[in-house]
């Protein structure tokens, strides 16, 4: 399994999480839900206890990665298989993203 602990404007928020090839989850911190600045992060990941399962890597998270020659570059370089979105997703969303979340790998 991999795993991510996701941050807005550096507040930890949730956990978004690669069980197998095809099951994605994503969990608000319940810290993060019952405290004043809490927000969604996207219309489809609206605050709520229960996690979001999906089949695919979520559209906000997807759209998070690079594309074009700016992927293949990361891709060779990180040493990640083109097809290998959330491991790409861990390595590069750390800092510096387009917006206020960033991804921290979970080291296992």
């Amino acid at each position: 399994m991999q795993q991510g602990k996701v941050y807005r404007n550096g507040v930890y928020i949730g956990l978004l999480s690669k069980e197998n090839e095809d099951k994605y989850i994503f969990e608000y911190d319940l810290q993060y839900i019952n405290s004043k600045e809490a927000k969604a992060i996207s219309p489809n990941l609206r605050l709520q206890k229960e996690p979001f399962v999906s089949q695919n890597l979520f559209p906000f998270f997807f759209n998070m990665l690079s594309e074009g020659t700016l992927k293949e570059i990361q891709c060779k370089t990180l040493r990640i298989d083109m097809s290998d979105d959330f491991s790409r997703l861990l390595m590069t969303t750390k800092e510096n993203t387009i917006g206020s979340v960033t991804i921290e790998p979970i080291k296992v």
